[in-house]
């Protein structure tokens, strides 16, 4: 899989580690006296022979709108329906996994959003029990389709 590298949503390159950008960006928005929550969602395409995944970082600042950081990456490897969908939540787990020092360290709410549908008859369906455990086994929060903005708005929007 070849991953590009943070940006910010209006395109801009990061210049420093992902890390340190949100370490940053908490302490920034803590000092501003914002109440602020993290939400981590992957969504994907599938295009003729790759798939097209986007990872975001999105932050929301209570009452006070947010913003998000975004990395893109193809994968040329085929894939069946569940196996993209745990592969889009594996994304989002290893995000959250090496930020999640530094949301506890500024006590800092997250959540992981899988971008698969809790009703039946959608074939993402099939993944939900095995992200849902996944996720839940890492410590971490979870929300599906349709409470999963982060992967089924905002990195569905950044899907190339």
């Amino acid at each position: 899989m070849k991953h590009q590298q943070w940006r910010r949503l209006n395109g801009q390159l990061l210049q420093r580690s992902i890390v340190e950008e949100v370490r940053a960006a908490i302490a920034h928005e803590q000092q501003m006296g914002h109440s602020i929550k993290v939400c981590i969602g992957t969504d994907s395409q599938v295009k003729s022979r790759e798939t097209a995944f986007a990872t975001v970082i999105v932050f929301i600042r209570q009452g006070r709108g947010g913003f998000m950081y975004i990395r893109t990456s193809i994968s040329t490897q085929p894939m069946t329906i569940k196996e993209r969908m745990l592969q889009e939540v594996a994304m989002s787990v290893t995000t959250a996994y090496e930020l999640s020092k530094v949301f506890t360290l500024y006590s800092v709410d997250m959540e992981v959003h899988a971008d698969i549908n809790t009703q039946p008859q959608f074939k993402s369906n099939d993944a939900l029990k095995e992200a849902m455990g996944y996720i839940m086994g890492m410590g971490f929060a979870f929300k599906a389709k349709p409470a999963a903005f982060a992967s089924s708005a905002c990195a569905d929007k950044m899907v190339q």
